[in-house]
């Protein structure tokens, strides 16, 4: 009978006097506990002390502001040297356990140090994840988003200047390259600022950065939801648009040889180099103009084809 304590080994008698039963204790003590827990899971493993290790420094990354994109990872010890060199805004460099040391390493080292940058360090799984798996040779550096600043007010920071404005639309540029090169030739040529759609064409990514040579810190860069409303709002300003084009009714030397760029606002539209502007914008121009060739050569760069018509700018301005 339960709790019957009469019942025969119900009670142990041994020299330190009478003990009641375990109750069950020992029974269900030799129990199974289940699946042993993973090594992450164990709050004294090793593994678990490394991955809380690789979310806090996960936690130390600079949030997204709403409305921008992703910031950029650029992997790899050349070319984190290279956005360092060129004066890229960097938020942060990132160096992975137990990588090798060498005098790229070390470059590196001492360029985030005169920056004030922050060198965290992470394991070889977590810079494959952050990097989504890219040959990063043990380091990496994070880019923030870039800033872009709204197209009207390129026309505001002109008009501070006490200047006539004179800003770069780019049109169907897809190379990041060729953007760079282009606000680098407008800082050079005294341009307000470079205009780009907000789809289907570069942004200011790393590769930017880099061709710009730094330029991109001096001239701002817009984005615009549509191209075509945006140069008619800069014709309604008072701007004149001018559209470069291997088939325009007139050519760049004869345009600075009437005067048409010495005086007032102007907005200068480059196409890119295969399929040029696109037929809504140069239907918008309110001039399509073309730089003579020597030869048979359809067209130039996006990037050499600003240089020149921004040079001629400069000059006619001069």
């Amino acid at each position: 009978m339960a709790g019957n304590s009469q019942r025969k080994g119900s009670i142990r008698k041994s020299k330190k006097g009478a003990t009641v039963g375990s109750g069950g204790k020992v029974k269900r003590g030799l129990e199974g506990r289940g699946p042993t827990p993973k090594a992450e899971d164990r709050p004294y493993h090793k593994a678990h002390k490394m991955r809380a290790k690789a979310e806090k420094v996960a936690n130390t990354r600079p949030r997204r502001p709403a409305g921008s994109t992703d910031a950029e990872w650029v992997a790899g010890r050349n070319s984190v040297l290279e956005v360092m060199r060129a004066g890229v805004p960097v938020t942060a460099i990132y160096v992975a356990e137990g990588a090798e040391r060498d005098g790229r390493l070390r470059e590196a080292f001492k360029l985030a140090a005169e920056r004030g940058l922050s060198m965290l360090e992470v394991t070889r799984n977590e810079m494959d994840r952050m990097t989504s798996g890219a040959v990063h040779q043990g380091l990496a550096a994070r880019i923030p988003s870039y800033e872009y600043a709204h197209a009207d007010d390129l026309l505001d920071r002109a008009k501070e200047a006490g200047e006539p404005a004179l800003v770069v639309v780019l049109d169907s540029i897809t190379d990041p390259r060729n953007l760079g090169a282009v606000v680098r030739s407008a800082s050079g040529f005294g341009a307000h600022g470079v205009v780009v759609p907000e789809r289907r064409a570069a942004g200011m990514t790393a590769s930017a950065w880099k061709t710009s040579a730094g330029a991109a810190a001096r001239t701002p860069v817009a984005q615009t939801v549509n191209l075509v409303r945006q140069l008619k709002a800069y014709q309604d300003a008072g701007c004149m648009v001018v559209g470069l084009d291997a088939d325009g009714d007139v050519s760049l030397p004869e345009l600075v040889a009437e005067g048409g760029l010495a005086e007032g606002p102007l907005v200068l539209v480059v196409g890119s180099e295969g399929k040029g502007l696109s037929r809504l914008v140069g239907e918008t121009c309110d001039q399509l103009v073309s730089i003579p060739m020597a030869n048979s050569l359809e067209s130039l760069n996006a990037g050499v084809a600003a240089s020149v018509a921004l040079y001629a700018i400069s000059r006619a301005r001069a």
